[in-house]
């Protein structure tokens, strides 16, 4: 199970990437494809045609990080949301963790959290007494 920070995001790059790939074609793929900050910290995956290999590039402060994984049956189902038109998607981190198991999100569906249920907004005020 990955553990990361709230500011952390996590994008997944839209298309197959050859695997080949390392650090620097990597993070030249995050700035003209994905047009963010290959060091900003945020996580970037990448996934192959087949869809049983992927990558995931990340700045540590220090220099790039990849992780790599293989899918020894199956496939890694990421699902593209057609909407947006850019070179990426944004996915959460617990979405992640589930699509480097394997699993299937399509048909997931997330619960209601208090935040969906009661937006904070600045102009919402709470008495402080009665």
């Amino acid at each position: 199970m990955l553990s990361l920070p709230p500011s952390v995001r996590v994008f997944v790059a839209r298309g197959a990437t050859d695997m080949r790939k390392s650090f620097d074609t990597l993070a030249a793929l995050v700035i003209h494809v994905i047009e963010e900050d290959p060091q900003s910290g945020h996580l970037f995956l990448f996934v192959n045609k087949r869809r049983d290999r992927a990558k995931i590039l990340w700045w540590d402060r220090s220099g790039y990080c990849l992780l790599a994984k293989r899918l020894e049956h199956g496939k890694f189902h990421i699902f593209d949301r057609p909407s947006e038109s850019t070179g990426a998607f944004e996915v959460s981190a617990s979405e992640l963790s589930l699509l480097l198991e394997g699993i299937d999100l399509r048909g997931a569906k997330r619960r209601l959290t208090h935040d969906d249920l009661f937006p904070s907004s600045p102009e919402r005020s709470f008495p402080l007494g009665r």
